[in-house]
């Protein structure tokens, strides 16, 4: 009950969140939320590191931003084939990459990606470092202009609500409960008969086609694609959303994406507002160190919160209904 309140009060900020906030910078933080929420279905619930995320990401952001502008196709056209072109390009990622565990298992997922970024980078109908340029949102079912941005964000917010539940039914089926005996341990499920490799295989189709709706929706919402979507420090960046939020929960990876974003898109708001309260000159530097400010929180959420912020506050809980009862 308490979980249903807690997604009906998110779902009421959401709703209002435009008329408060940027739509554009809401929208953009959704689409993040939903590629750490697909990221964190294969980490979190089946314990497969992956480091090639950033090939489902660009590869929809690509392929939806070429079929609206060159193909002339529908928004749902669009979004649907850029799904689609995230999936294979997963199910091949995984057919390779499913043979082996650990640290294996990562590294052939990098090798991958970064076979996906050259490919984006000499591919003719990605214009190369110039990328996509002026993608255009259309109309929803031909009727709602999706240039107006309030339309738009409700739209965004349709998908990644959508991609969220799908997320959640996933880890609530038979399906799911496999994919965490798998997690736990793998060869105590493969002594039981589940076949393991067409589990993690499913897991991982799923999940890059869920990062390829972010990435779709992402190139929509901004009108254009280029090649960081796709870089290895994309892939890095969805790991520490993920690490940072708290892996294995649901709310976590949202709360560490809309974290990371806010930092990369407002520290230098905040260290200019620093600077004038402060004459500290200093801190009007501070948008500039992005970089290093995010890995000062990654650190100290790994050395502090090993859970990750929601992953320490749920233990937290626990700990005090266990306390309660116990008195």
């Amino acid at each position: 009950m308490n979980r249903k309140l807690g997604y009906t009060l998110a779902l009421l900020v959401a709703l209002a969140a435009p008329f408060v906030g940027y739509p554009v910078f809401l929208m953009k933080l959704l689409c993040f939320g939903l590629f750490a929420c697909a990221f964190n279905l294969l980490i979190g619930y089946t314990g497969l590191l992956s480091f090639g995320h950033a090939a489902f990401f660009g590869a929809g952001g690509y392929v939806t931003g070429y079929a609206l502008t060159a193909l002339g196709l529908p928004f749902e056209a669009g979004l649907v084939l850029g799904v689609l072109a995230a999936g294979a390009i997963g199910l091949v990622m995984g057919l390779l990459a499913i043979r082996r565990q650990g640290i294996y298992f990562a590294m052939i997922t990098l090798a991958l990606a970064q076979m996906v970024y050259f490919g984006a980078l000499r591919a003719p109908f990605t214009h190369g470092e110039d990328g996509l340029q002026g993608v255009p949102r259309g109309k929803l079912l031909g009727l709602l202009d999706l240039g107006n941005d309030l339309t738009m964000y409700y739209v965004v917010l349709a998908l990644f609500v959508a991609g969220f539940a799908l997320i959640v039914r996933i880890i609530h089926s038979p399906f799911g409960q496999v994919l965490k005996a798998v997690k736990e341990n793998e060869p105590r499920a493969i002594s039981l008969g589940y076949d393991v490799d067409k589990v993690k295989l499913l897991a991982f189709v799923l999940s890059s086609a869920l990062a390829g709706l972010a990435g779709a929706t992402k190139t929509v919402v901004l009108g254009f694609e280029t090649l960081t979507d796709v870089h290895w420090t994309m892939s890095g960046l969805v790991i520490l959303m993920t690490l940072v939020g708290g892996m294995g929960t649901l709310a976590g990876p949202v709360l560490g994406a809309f974290l990371v974003v806010a930092l990369e898109n407002k520290l230098g708001d905040v260290g200019n507002f620093l600077a004038e309260a402060t004459h500290v000159e200093w801190f009007a530097s501070l948008g500039e160190s992005v970089g290093i400010v995010t890995g000062l929180i990654f650190v100290a959420c790994v050395l502090l919160f090993r859970r990750g912020i929601v992953g320490e506050i749920a233990a937290a809980f626990n700990a005090a209904k266990r306390g309660s009862r116990a008195a």
